[in-house]
């Protein structure tokens, strides 16, 4: 995989911000986005699924759990702050994230990005 693109959005409030969260520490996981809802305010944004969540209001995402990222973006009141990345490809271009599963099974990248099985052999 190629370098990471970071970037940051300010999102303006009151919550909903129009996005779910999906891992963190307690996961084993790095926080991203895992939805958007159409329209939203993070759509708006520029904000992406599957990209990762680096920083909420200037404090870093690394060690957080799901929870306290939650709790955390609670906290922002009417001006939630984000800092995330996107993962490149070698094309320059952002990734895409299948949501697909087959067979029940979800098929993962070397970060931990589900892919769908015709995505999960190629190099990502």
């Amino acid at each position: 995989m190629g370098d990471m693109e970071s970037y940051k959005v300010m999102l303006n409030g009151p919550a909903p911000w129009g996005f779910r969260l999906q891992g963190g520490k307690d996961f084993s996981m790095p926080l991203s986005i895992s939805r958007l809802t159409p329209g939203g305010k993070a759509v708006q944004a520029g904000v992406g699924v599957g990209d990762w969540v680096l920083y909420i209001d200037g404090e870093s995402t690394s060690s957080m759990t799901h929870i306290e990222a939650q709790n955390r973006i609670r906290a922002c009141g009417d001006r939630l702050s984000l800092t995330l990345s996107r993962a490149q490809n070698h094309m320059g271009k952002p990734q895409k994230i299948c949501q697909t599963n087959l067979e029940g099974k979800t098929f993962y990248s070397k970060k931990d990005k589900p892919l769908c099985k015709s995505h999960a052999f190629s190099h990502v």
